[in-house]
């Protein structure tokens, strides 16, 4: 501590002051300056690849209705959505529609949901060895459950009105085209078949002894 004089109106009074406090400057370290510039940097790399994610935005196709599958996809079938990030996603571009538009439903597809490639084919329904039958059925011959193209199911032929009914039908595997009502009675069904059952069974629907089981849906 140190005196000082100091002078006023009524004279001189010593009094003491406190001696000037010699703060010392902390260093910091150079690993910690460091690591602080490292930090710095890595949360502007992470703000930037945020906003780049959320800025990298697509537009693809979703199904816009429920589809079938088996069905033909149209433009009505489908809709464009813009979707954000999509890592890990596979969906179709929207720009690819015509490449899509034509193709059948490989599975059934579901209205909201994207569209991939791997759902989609342009494969003929018709396999090796099988040819496209239109049968004319009564609603009572035909499962209450609207068929599907890709349904599987069996024709079983029905006994004759003046033959016995106790023997076991004949029975065809057909797997379901397309299906359409032509009125609140009658129900029109186009069937793959082999080529060997294809006379038996324009036969039997000629005499209305077709019944439809439905065994396995798409």
């Amino acid at each position: 501590m140190t005196m000082a004089t100091t002078v006023n109106g009524t004279g001189g009074v010593n009094a003491p002051i406190a001696a000037p406090r010699i703060v010392r400057q902390r260093r910091m370290r150079p690993g910690l300056l460091g690591l602080a510039v490292l930090l710095i940097a890595l949360g502007g790399l992470g703000a930037a690849f945020a906003v780049t994610s959320v800025r990298a935005t697509g537009t693809y196709l979703a199904v816009a209705r429920d589809v079938p599958a088996g069905s033909q996809l149209g433009p009505d079938d489908l809709a464009p959505v813009q979707l954000a990030g999509g890592q890990g996603l596979a969906p179709v571009p929207a720009n690819q529609l015509d490449k899509v538009v034509g193709k059948r439903a490989a599975v059934r597809l579901t209205a909201g949901t994207l569209l991939t490639l791997t759902q989609v084919t342009d494969k003929p329904l018709l396999g090796p060895g099988q040819q496209q039958v239109a049968i004319s059925l009564k609603r009572d011959a035909v499962p209450a459950r609207t068929l599907h193209p890709g349904d599987k199911v069996l024709l079983v032929s029905t006994p004759a009105r003046d033959a016995d009914a106790s023997g076991g039908g004949t029975r065809f595997d057909a797997t379901v085209i397309d299906s359409a009502e032509t009125d609140q009675t009658t129900r029109v069904l186009y069937l793959a078949l082999t080529v060997r059952d294809v006379p038996a069974v324009v036969a039997l629907q000629a005499q209305n002894r077709l019944a439809v089981v439905l065994v396995g849906s798409a």
